[in-house]
């Protein structure tokens, strides 16, 4: 198994924070370790992570297949693991979220496995152990969480790690125009069972791991009536385990308006969720078909997360076809006033097979370059955004993106947000007995944030020191916080510096390429 690489300028790396903190990099494959639960038990299987180690000659030669597959801004290096597995004439499994929304990509490799893996896998092995040299493979429906088993957390190096996933459901019940989990894993929320997820928190714990625990589900309140027990039983554990884990997930707004859900989310010892806010712009989030974000204050909805103990990471889309000219402007104050301090801010990307791309195909706006991503820096929507013919002057929107970048992430702007956010945090509930290990570990990577914040980086230090120093004076417990949001900022101050010279390169080239020069794409493509 071999989970491909997100190229260096990606948001999604966080390779500065990653050096900081002592990791490698940030997140664990979880996807390609369900995969191994399902495989036979018999079978051997040798797990690559290609952001963390090399893959070798050697690994190849020793495998009977090679099983590959991701997301979108890993696209190119699943391309480079299959021709470097066919060069060793090794047959290549490919699957996942990208896979299963453009199988057109991927004809060279020898099996696709289409949708989630659970529904499909037990054809793949049959096909295989029968003598099969080829086949796609799709599940027919979306299953049953109750039967996925416990992934194989034992396969990763968990040391490697800033934090490990899990996941306690799938699927969201809203229907936003341009996200594509509900063409992935459906609106029907599908969930695991409380004795489920405890198992695998309890197979983590056996294997010595502690620290941050991340649910990747799509939506993690989809369905309020079966995560609160859910919650109740976690925090039960933690109080029997002697509170090993704490949790982050990804969250609708809509978490805000219910103070119990809160309640049993900070006894969970969950600290962090991220919100999709996109827009701040009713007009905008109406055409979206974002309407859970309306009819609400969405700053008194974020400060609400605040007072339980828990911070707000959020998303942001520019290149709305509702945008205004004063997008801009009206972005960034609302981060200000909502004291966020990590925004991952994007260009619209029309994924395949959504509703935003199916429209955008059929109003003739929909272009690509080709049909594969080339480009180290090609890796996500935030750098490879726009891939349709804008509304308003591309140029606008481009300078648009460039301004709330360089505004949002200067550092007093940055840790202005950070200090506001930790008067506002309350963790007089939150416990983590963390082991001496694991407490070294943190100790060391303070130090480290400490001299390249408030020591080295001149620009930094200022705002650094004043947050730190007003969080000790006003919230001393959220101390951890502050250190967090600083290693934080140094993957994201990179990342805008990045950004800053890309944009005003492909602003200067306006003039010389423009959107309409792009091919249109074909309509037989899967999107």
């Amino acid at each position: 198994m071999v989970y491909p690489r997100f190229a260096a300028n990606s948001f999604w790396n966080y390779q500065a924070t990653c050096e900081v903190v002592g990791a490698r990099y940030s997140a664990a494959p979880l996807g390609l370790i369900t995969v191994a639960a399902l495989l036979p038990a018999e079978w051997d299987i040798r797990l690559i992570n290609r952001n963390t180690e090399k893959l070798t000659s050697a690994d190849l030669d020793w495998a009977d297949m090679v099983m590959t597959g991701g997301m979108l801004p890993q696209q190119r290096d699943t391309m480079r693991i299959m021709d470097l597995a066919h060069g060793r004439l090794k047959p290549v499994v490919i699957g996942g979220p990208d896979a299963t929304s453009s199988p057109g990509m991927y004809e060279e490799a020898e099996f696709r496995v289409l949708g989630e893996v659970e529904e499909v896998m037990t054809e793949f092995v049959d096909a295989w152990l029968s003598g099969a040299d080829h086949g796609t493979f799709t599940a027919k429906c979306f299953p049953d969480l109750t039967k996925s088993p416990v992934p194989r957390f034992d396969l990763l190096k968990l040391d490697h790690f800033m934090h490990v996933g899990v996941q306690f459901s799938r699927g969201c019940p809203f229907s936003c125009e341009f996200c594509n989990v509900i063409e992935l894993n459906g609106r029907v929320p599908r969930m695991k069972t409380p004795e489920q997820m405890l198992r695998e928190l309890d197979a983590l714990y056996d294997l010595g791991y502690r620290g941050h625990v991340d649910f990747v589900d799509d939506n993690m309140i989809g369905n309020r009536k079966v995560v609160k027990p859910f919650l109740v039983e976690l925090a039960r554990w933690l109080d029997r385990r002697g509170y090993p884990f704490e949790f982050s997930t990804e969250a609708s707004i809509n978490i805000a308006d219910d103070d119990d859900l809160l309640e049993l989310m900070q006894q969970a010892k969950f600290f962090a969720v991220f919100v999709g806010i996109e827009t701040p712009d009713t007009d905008t989030l109406v055409q979206t078909h974002k309407r859970q974000n309306t009819r609400r204050d969405l700053v008194e909805s974020i400060r609400r997360i605040y007072r339980h103990g828990i911070f707000v990471n959020a998303g942001f889309i520019i290149g709305f076809d509702a945008e205004r000219d004063r997008v801009a402007e009206g972005m960034i104050s609302f981060i200000e006033d909502s004291s966020i301090p990590v925004c991952m801010v994007g260009l619209l990307y029309a994924l395949p097979n959504t509703q935003l791309s199916r429209r955008l195909l059929s109003e003739g706006r929909l272009h690509i370059e080709s049909e594969r991503m080339h480009a180290d820096d090609d890796a996500d929507q935030c750098t490879s955004g726009l891939n349709y013919r804008t509304l308003r002057p591309r140029r606008d929107t481009l300078e648009d993106y460039q301004r709330v970048l360089h505004s949002i992430y200067q550092p007093e702007a940055y840790f202005s947000r950070v200090r506001h956010m930790v008067r506002e945090l309350d963790l007089s509930k939150h416990k983590v007995r963390r082991p001496a290990r694991k407490l070294l570990r943190d100790l060391r990577a303070s130090a480290r944030i400490q001299w390249r914040s408030g020591v080295i980086d001149r620009k930094v230090r200022g705002p650094y020191w004043r947050a730190l120093a007003d969080c000790i004076l006003r919230n001393p417990r959220a101390v951890r916080a502050v250190f967090s949001m600083a290693a934080l900022y140094l993957h994201l101050q990179r990342f805008a510096g990045f950004m800053d010279e890309r944009l005003a390169g492909q602003i200067r080239s306006l003039d010389d390429a423009t959107p309409d020069s792009l091919p249109r794409m074909r309509a037989s493509n899967p999107a």
